[in-house]
């Protein structure tokens, strides 16, 4: 028997008996990539709750940054990436939170939730840098890789634990009691774990169109993975969720690529007034 064929039926196998017996709602769905998709764990009403709930579990737990100037530029760069969401994306205000942390790294989560590191504002050198860096996580949002990793880690023990934290959200102590006995809100809902490197390329190709369409130049996204990689470089240590992205030479290379196919759309936004002062 060919083991190696047979455990991605397995797993197949074993996605579609878990959405079936326990997720009814679960679905095979097509990114915008037109990777195949399996999502509906948890509706979307649910899943914003949950974002929002480890949004505020972070917050709780790192140190705000109380520098104004900083906070500013970058709720200027969300908004313009966020503006061009499609609907009903534009309708919904996105919350930004600025966090004291040297690590250079940014989320966003279902919910319309972005937190970003200080560090990353010592690698993402200009406004196009941030919001190359921002569009790659908002693009995780937009391609439903939340949705993705919840329904696959959903088994049922874990269907439980997000029932329990979902009650918690709604009904306070007593089902907030709950959902701390069934464990971590981040943990169960998955939504810091590092992406699939077909998740990350996905974000790449997302995030750098977002950039172009708000009127950021899409070349210096292949910019920010150099300074990313001459960052990690420094202290010897690559940053953790590195090891689950592409390969760095590969994707500049795909990001320079793409830059180029990408300019007549710069171009648009710009003679359309999308010129963003963010710095």
């Amino acid at each position: 028997m060919n083991h190696r064929k047979t455990r991605p039926v397995l797993r197949s196998l074993a996605i579609a008996v878990v959405c079936a017996s326990l997720l009814a709602g679960c679905a095979t769905t097509t990114s915008s990539t037109g990777r195949k998709q399996y999502v509906g764990g948890v509706s979307q009403d649910q899943l914003d709750l949950l974002g929002s709930q480890a949004f505020a579990q972070i917050k709780g737990q790192k140190s705000l940054s109380a520098d104004a100037r900083q906070s500013a530029y970058v709720g200027c760069v969300v908004d313009a990436i966020v503006s061009q969401l499609p609907s009903p994306s534009p309708d919904r205000t996105w919350e930004h939170a600025l966090f004291i942390d040297k690590s250079p790294n940014a989320f966003a989560l279902p919910g319309g939730k972005i937190g970003v590191n200080t560090g990353i504002l010592d690698v993402a050198r200009n406004q196009d840098q941030l919001a190359a860096v921002i569009g790659h996580e908002v693009g995780h949002v937009l391609e439903r890789h939340h949705d993705e990793r919840i329904t696959r880690q959903m088994g049922a023990s874990g269907a439980v634990q997000v029932l329990g934290i979902l009650a918690g959200a709604r009904y306070g102590q007593s089902g907030a009691q709950a959902a701390t006995q069934g464990g971590s809100l981040l943990a169960i809902g998955g939504f810091l774990l590092p992406g699939t490197r077909q998740q990350e390329g996905e974000a790449d190709v997302v995030g750098q169109r977002l950039m172009a369409e708000a009127g950021f130049d899409p070349r210096q996204a292949a910019e920010l993975w150099r300074n990313m990689i001459a960052a990690s470089g420094r202290d010897g240590r690559a940053p953790e969720w590195l090891s689950t992205h592409p390969d760095p030479a590969s994707r500049i290379a795909a990001l320079e690529k793409r830059a180029e196919s990408l300019m007549p759309l710069y171009d648009q936004a710009r003679a359309a007034g999308r010129r963003p002062r963010c710095s």
